[in-house]
């Protein structure tokens, strides 16, 4: 079987700011060490032509960070990433342009997939027979329900004619017979021998498409495997988060959040500690290292900033004498 897509050790990183000037400050001066959340850390696992995969996990697990990562809207922070073919994501108003009519919308999607102004046009029919959505075709997308949305997305996406193809809780807000006219489209697509990933809260409908599963948790694979093992195991845990009280679910989330924002604090050689806030004390010899860093950067900031405005001074006083 074809290899299609393969991580190898992927993480990604999101840096958090307190304010939007400090994300400035980050490009003028960057950090060696920034505070930050990993999404996805470590994640490796191989997918081959013709499989579909179910990803499961609750909110904030990663999915859809895992979806653009498949689908390359956004890059890794780390790691080894292999994509042999085109993709095309599949979710709520993804590369959907509000202030363009869904006609429109067609025309630039196709585009963007590669399609030629031929190809758009002899397609374009049946992406609004599959979408259904009326007159709606020709109003602003941003008139449209989340259902509509979807279904534009999801007619756009399948007549592009993608090798892989990722579909982000897609089929959530559509009507029954909508999933069930995307259901026979996969099928399709699996006797094709396209690759499909399949992210949704509906164990129901990850067990009916799905071949494999993989089980995301806060940010790492926990399980990968046959469609069965892996959902009876993800359902034991949904049976347990439940049964837990609002408090303790809440407390749950902030300890697994507050692990995927643990980070590496590097002194000498013969020191390392990792760190993420209460949950990770450190001793007094960290604070004074943490301390002398932080106090040599905002030196060199200043020094880089009074630079940069002698300099911008000097441009300023050449312009205006010139």
């Amino acid at each position: 079987m074809k290899l299609k897509i393969k991580f190898e050790n992927i993480s990604k990183k999101y840096v958090l700011y307190a304010k939007k000037s400090d994300k400035l400050k980050e490009i003028l001066f960057p950090k060696k060490k920034s505070e930050g959340f990993y999404a996805l850390r470590n994640v490796s696992f191989s997918v081959y032509e013709g499989e579909t995969i179910g990803i499961v996990g609750i909110n904030g697990s990663g999915k859809s960070t895992l979806s653009n990562l498949l689908s390359q809207v956004v890059p890794p922070t780390s790691g080894q990433m292999t994509v042999n073919g085109e993709t095309s994501l599949i979710a709520i108003s993804a590369g959907l342009n509000s202030n363009l009519s869904g006609l429109e919308n067609i025309e630039l999607k196709c585009l963007m997939h590669g399609l030629t102004k031929d190809e758009i046009k002899r397609i374009t029919p049946d992406i609004i027979e599959f979408a259904d959505i009326g007159k709606f075709m020709n109003q602003p997308v941003k008139n449209y329900s989340s259902g509509m949305k979807s279904r534009l997305g999801f007619a756009i996406s399948v007549h592009t004619n993608p090798d892989i193809l990722i579909v982000d809780e897609a089929l959530s807000v559509g009507d029954q017979t909508f999933y069930d006219k995307c259901v026979t489209k996969i099928n399709e697509f699996k006797e094709e021998g396209k690759t499909i990933f399949f992210i949704s809260h509906s164990l129901s409908q990850i067990r009916t498409i799905c071949d494999k599963v993989m089980w995301i948790h806060f940010g790492e694979v926990r399980q990968f495997g046959e469609a069965r093992r892996v959902i009876a195991r993800y359902k034991k845990f949904i049976d347990w988060f439940n049964k837990l009280s609002e408090e303790q679910k809440k407390k749950y989330k902030q300890d697994m959040l507050q692990k995927q924002a643990k980070v590496e604090i590097e002194t000498d050689d013969s020191y390392k500690v990792a760190y993420n806030g209460p949950l990770y004390p450190i001793d007094e010899r960290v604070k004074r290292y943490q301390k002398n860093k932080i106090d040599k950067r905002k030196k060199v900031m200043l020094n880089l900033q009074l630079l940069f405005l002698s300099l911008f001074t000097v441009l300023l006083g050449a312009l205006l004498f010139f």
